[in-house]
């Protein structure tokens, strides 16, 4: 017994060895800078810090591998933020009408029907008047066979402008514009770490409208040294795939005239569109937060009511 102890301990000893000599071989190297392969950035290069969450768009300009988007938009004020949070039923009809003008052109809203609209505040009757103003083909044929164009009635979805992908990739240099209707849930920029843990408490879920925002009036700006961008793009620092996207910019000052005398300004048009299209994302959004409310209030009305059932209940019990 003693032997193979003996054994097994000398070899444990040799493996130790070997693997401290491993170790140390790369550091042995003659003072050499560690090599890097080609294209390969080190932490200088890319003007990153270890542990930095944020970069200046001159630094990713430099970098080998940028991170989209350069500059992150910033967290703007929300009616149905927060577990309080309310739709402003006047914004909502702005960004429809600012939708209706300026959006309806190249992107389409497939997954909103007319009559959903009432839960912005119209009526029955302006509801099928708005559906109206729309040509939808009819699914079912006439009765010679041909496909005809009818006005629109509030089970209708909104049309798309095109008449099939393809014929919205061949209008817009080969990129079919995406459906609005869920934007403002399947975009949004990644906070990271610590914001995620603060969004946790303060149920921070306005991404996707606080990027639409930012996207729509982040044109105009000079690219940074270094950028290069490709002809038919345009640059905006917000955009989450490159420095540089297909659309123009959409919308102007002055574009889209409002009847409640709200600004008529690409900051209002943008706030007031993306407010919109998380309304045609997630229509419950508020009446989901009422209801959690009442649930918590509850919920902690029925745990105190518990602890004060279990002390009456063993108060005469000795311990």
């Amino acid at each position: 017994m003693k032997t193979l102890l003996s054994a097994a301990l000398a070899a444990g000893l040799l493996m130790t060895t070997a693997g401290f000599a491993q170790e140390a071989q790369p550091a042995q190297q003659t003072g050499a800078e560690p090599a890097h392969s080609p294209g390969a950035a080190t932490s200088g290069e890319t003007g990153m810090s270890p542990g930095a969450s944020h970069s200046t768009p001159e630094a990713e300009a430099h970098s080998a591998t940028p991170h989209y988007p350069l500059k992150h938009p910033a967290t703007l004020s929300w009616s149905f933020s927060g577990p309080l949070g309310h739709w402003d039923v006047g914004q909502l009809q702005r960004g429809l009408k600012v939708y209706k003008e300026v959006c309806s052109n190249c992107h389409s809203l497939e997954l909103v029907s007319f009559r959903d609209l009432r839960a912005l505040g119209y009526n029955e009757a302006q509801v099928k008047g708005f559906a109206a103003g729309y040509q939808i083909q009819d699914p079912n044929p006439s009765a010679t066979g041909e496909m005809v164009q009818r006005p629109g009635i509030p089970s209708d979805y909104f049309p798309s402008p095109f008449a099939n992908a393809e014929a919205a990739a061949a209008s817009n240099n080969g990129a079919a514009p995406p459906d609005l209707s869920l934007m403002a849930k399947a975009r949004a920029v990644e906070r990271g770490f610590p914001y995620f843990l603060f969004d946790i408490v303060t149920q921070y879920a306005q991404g996707g409208p606080d990027y639409i925002h930012a996207l729509l009036t982040g044109y105009g700006q000079e690219p940074p040294a270094g950028v290069t961008i490709q002809p038919g793009t345009h640059y905006n620092p917000y955009f989450m795939n490159g420095p540089a996207l297909a659309m123009p910019q959409p919308i102007q000052d002055g574009q889209v005239t409002y009847d409640d005398g709200a600004p008529q300004t690409v900051e209002q048009y943008s706030r007031d569109v993306a407010a919109f299209l998380m309304w045609t994302a997630e229509p419950h959004l508020a009446e989901r937060k009422a209801t959690g409310l009442v649930v918590m209030i509850f919920l902690i009305a029925f745990a105190v009511m518990l602890w004060l059932v279990k002390r009456r209940v063993w108060a005469g019990v000795a311990h």
